[in-house]
């Protein structure tokens, strides 16, 4: 690693590399630790693109590594695709943001691959229905999503609107690694780079509509609260609201405003309760209902609403994608006849209680590895069914199939949709959600993320996970494990009567442990963070409403032990 680290600081010491280049890797030198962690590695393509800190370094977001994956992308593009190539491209609110997209459409122009470049910054939502609108050939959105100020990032979206799945991600990463950094052109070409904006917006906002509205709700009265937490669904948000009726949407206005720094939160992440304090607060005041919040590239939402006690409580992800997949289903329900033409999906991390809500409804249930780019794969690997809505733990949900990823946006405004319907009829989010529990079986989850950074904490994160793959866990709580899962070798082991089964999902750094009462710990690594994540679902039966409280304690406490039994 020492030898690849000196061999990239001496590369990036001299030309090609500007002079302003060359100086920070002298100020870098001063700290050794810091000037190693910038070069010993390229940095890498996760599940979400390539994602990392800003500086200099091939271990780092700058020019020169967004430059060579421009043109790698190029060059494939050039060699496999016949006639015109063309490459839509988004930025969020980041630091540097605005530089890099210019720098992505200036490598792609010069390529002679023709640039829709928007205006101003747009949530990756906008992005991945502009690359299908458009006819584009690929897209990219700049953006770190819910990371901290000092990172950003480059997701990659194919034709069909999907992040990249094999085998072109396979494909794209051997061309850019076969492109030095004296290959990339940066002679671009103005007259095929096309600024865009207010009529992709339009139209975004239409198809947001489309999917997102309940056309039989009479009223959208009731206050609602939102906070874009500095980010791009501000350029959104207001207008659709707006469209579907809301009058009385009130919003964080500090946090409505484009901050690279996200000064009013510790994290822009939905995920945390922290980050919406300030929306909980206008919510008080305004006695509010419902309070959403986005991360910075809006492809996540964070919701809260009113419990039994009147209180505002966060929902989490698994959740929230329970109570839109049912309120969801339930109205398709009453337009067509739900059948097994028609199918939901979520991912492997997400809670086990959508298989029994897709069995309620009679519709097909898919599952996929983490990452909502399989779930945009199965729209194309399965076009004689109809897809509904997906969703997955990390706070996502795709709502039709007009956008091919995590979209903060229709869902916000189905989330509101949802809110209004059942205040409609009576009744509340939170009591449908415990009604749900009733009907479907009490499933509690919860998700414990490690930091791990820099080379070591990366060794660390692999050796966690060998050491739980080479010596399974024998029980969960006090309940034995029948099954392993290891979805590096694809086999799923039966430890009670030791056979195994082939799992048909890609190869991944993934290990699932389930127990005979069907609780599961799944552990990986981050695609996107230096993290390891480790997910914990526990489940009970709940017999009626009035016992909510108590079973729900009791999950609690069975989380909890199973959390302290676990050494990360």
């Amino acid at each position: 690693m020492k030898d690849t680290a000196n061999k990239n600081i001496e590369e990036w010491s001299k030309y090609p590399f500007c002079e302003q280049t060359q100086k920070k890797i002298n100020i870098l030198a001063k700290d050794k630790t810091k000037l190693h962690d910038a070069f010993y590695k390229n940095l890498e393509f996760g599940t979400g693109g390539m994602r990392g800190l800003m500086g200099v370094g091939t271990n780092r977001i700058n020019k020169y590594t967004i430059g060579k994956n421009t043109q790698g992308i190029s060059n494939y593009l050039n060699k496999n695709i016949d006639g015109n190539k063309s490459a839509v491209i988004a930025y969020d609110c980041r630091h540097n943001s605005v530089e890099l997209a210019r720098t992505v459409a200036e490598v792609f122009s010069a390529n002679d691959i023709k640039v829709f470049l928007f205006s101003h910054l747009r949530p990756t939502p906008e992005l991945s229905y502009a690359v299908r609108k458009l006819n584009c050939s690929c897209g990219i959105v700049l953006t770190a999503s819910h990371n901290p100020p000092e990172y950003n990032g480059f997701k990659v979206y194919w034709q069909d609107g999907g992040q990249i799945v094999p085998p072109i991600d396979n494909l794209l990463i051997n061309e850019i690694e076969q492109v030095n950094f004296n290959d990339i052109n940066f002679n671009f070409k103005e007259e095929l780079i096309e600024i865009i904006d207010t009529k992709i917006d339009n139209l975004f906002i239409d198809v947001c509509l489309k999917n997102g509205l309940n056309t039989d709700l009479k009223n959208r009265s009731s206050k609602i609260i939102f906070t874009a937490l500095h980010g791009t669904s501000s350029t959104i948000i207001s207008k659709l609201l707006k469209r579907a009726g809301y009058e009385n949407a009130k919003y964080v206005k500090s946090q409505m405003a484009p901050d690279a720094d996200f000064s009013t939160v510790e994290s822009p992440n939905p995920e945390e309760v922290e980050s919406l304090d300030l929306a909980l607060k206008l919510a008080e005041d305004e006695n509010a209902e419902m309070i959403i919040g986005t991360d910075p590239d809006a492809d996540r939402l964070g919701v809260a609403v009113r419990d039994f006690n009147n209180n505002l409580a966060l929902i989490n992800g698994n959740q929230l994608m329970v109570l839109m997949f049912d309120y969801i289903l339930k109205r398709k329900k009453t337009a067509i006849t739900l059948n097994k033409n028609y199918f939901i999906a979520s991912t492997i991390v997400s809670t086990p209680m959508i298989k029994n809500i897709a069995k309620y409804y009679n519709v097909d249930y898919k599952l996929s590895l983490t990452g909502f780019k399989w779930i945009a794969k199965m729209i194309e690997d399965f076009p004689d069914q109809k897809f509904i809505v997906g969703g997955e733990e990390s706070y996502g949900l795709m709502i039709g199939d007009d956008v091919r990823d995590k979209d903060a946006l229709t869902a916000s405004l189905a989330a509101f949709e949802m809110m209004s319907y059942y205040k409609e009829n009576n009744s509340s989010v939170f009591n449908e959600l415990v009604k749900l529990y009733v009907l479907h079986g009490f499933y509690k989850e919860k998700l414990i993320s490690i930091v791990k950074r820099g080379q070591k904490g990366q060794e660390e994160i692999k050796s966690l996970i060998d050491n739980y793959r080479k010596n399974p866990l024998k029980f969960i709580s006090e309940s034995r494990v029948k099954y392993f899962c290891d979805y590096s070798t694809s086999i799923k082991s039966n430890l009670i009567d030791k056979t195994n089964e082939k799992i048909y999902f890609p190869k991944s750094n993934v290990i699932e442990f389930e127990s005979i009462d069907g609780c599961k710990i799944i552990l990986r690594p981050s695609g996107t963070e230096p993290k390891i994540k480790m997910y914990i679902s526990v489940n009970a039966d709940l017999d009626n409403i009035n016992e909510f409280e108590s079973v729900n304690t009791t999950l609690e406490n069975k989380i909890k032990e199973i959390v302290e039994s676990i050494d990360l």
